[in-house]
């Protein structure tokens, strides 16, 4: 996967994972809330994985 798409996709789980834990927050929902952390950091790491495939592109040319 290219270092966008790995940018991207993190931002969605990202994204997806904060809309999950606000919801187990409404719901009273702790596993809901939990699931959302994970997916959060999911995200995180993705995006992270894209930044440093960007740093190693460019420190190869």
């Amino acid at each position: 996967m290219g270092s966008t798409a790995d940018k991207v996709k993190g931002t969605a789980n990202e994204a997806a994972g904060k809309a999950r834990q606000a919801a187990g927050r409404a719901t009273n929902s702790p596993k809901t809330e939990a699931k959302g952390v994970a997916q959060e950091a999911k995200g995180k790491t993705q995006k992270a994985v894209g930044e440093t495939k960007d740093a190693i592109k460019k420190a190869t040319k």
